[in-house]
């Protein structure tokens, strides 16, 4: 029999999540329907499905789903917004530690009401064929360009996705290129199968494979996605990149209840 739910329509920077909150554990983990309800025609529409769980160590758990309903990886611009829809609940207040599949997260929701996540420390970086993999939560694949606002995202990306290399467990493929002191970032998500609007742990990735290849000197950096920008900061050690940390707007779209 169809159940009533209650859902919250969130984006961040364009990147966009159906989220629910599951502290009740009203929604089932079923990944036909986390599919549905993230389709745009047939469904809410989203680049993915959040749900806000209760944690036995923290504030609350984080568990994120791609749109093609399957459980995924760490998810950047999820994780702030799902931050926003805690401060919303009264979940929380300013600051945060959250759990994730990737581990615990701080966060805070600064003065501007910007949400600032702590993202996990990266100790180890690939070149390939002048190419930069590494995994910021997420696996990344980086490639600066001359221009990036000129690429084919949707085609170049999938032909990175779906090669020999990758193809068995998929890779978020970024494409960049440095204007003005600013990283200008396109990323093709794995799960989506397509170019979204912006990828919180793709722009991380972008920052940390630009300091690494000495393209920028400064550990801040602000990048701009077609969705809008965003900023990274990190500290280098001697065995890789620590303390990083995303920044950006995270907002409520709507809220509604749908049949499912």
């Amino acid at each position: 029999m169809p159940q009533t739910l209650q859902f919250y329509k969130y984006q961040g920077t364009g990147n966009d999540f159906v989220i629910i909150d599951n502290r009740k554990q009203v929604f089932k983990n079923d990944t036909k329907l986390v599919k549905k309800l993230c389709d745009r025609k047939f469904g809410i529409g989203a680049d993915g499905l959040i749900c806000l769980e209760n944690s036995n160590q923290v504030d609350f758990k984080m568990l994120y789903f791609n749109a093609d309903g399957r459980e995924s990886s760490m998810c950047g611009n999820g994780g702030r917004c799902i931050v926003a829809f805690a401060k919303y609940l009264g979940v929380i207040n300013e600051q945060c530690t959250f759990e994730a599949v990737d581990g615990l997260h701080q966060a805070k929701i600064n003065t501007e009401g910007r949400v600032e996540l702590k993202m996990t420390d990266v100790h180890k970086i690939n070149n390939f064929k002048n190419n930069t993999i590494l995994d910021t939560g997420s696996p990344h694949f980086v490639r600066f360009v001359e221009n990036a606002n000129t690429v084919d995202v949707p085609k170049k990306g999938a032909e990175v996705r779906y090669s020999e290399q990758f193809k068995a467990e998929g890779i978020n493929v970024n494409f960049a290129h440095l204007e003005n002191d600013i990283l200008n970032i396109r990323t093709y998500e794995r799960g989506v199968e397509d170019e979204t609007l912006s990828c919180g742990t793709g722009v991380t990735a972008v920052a940390i494979a630009a300091a690494h290849q000495d393209l920028i000197s400064s550990n801040s950096v602000s990048i701009k996605t077609p969705g809008g920008s965003l900023q990274v900061k990190f500290e280098k050690s001697h065995s890789g990149y620590e303390n990083i940390w995303l920044t950006g707007p995270a907002e409520m779209v709507f809220k509604g209840e749908i049949k499912c």
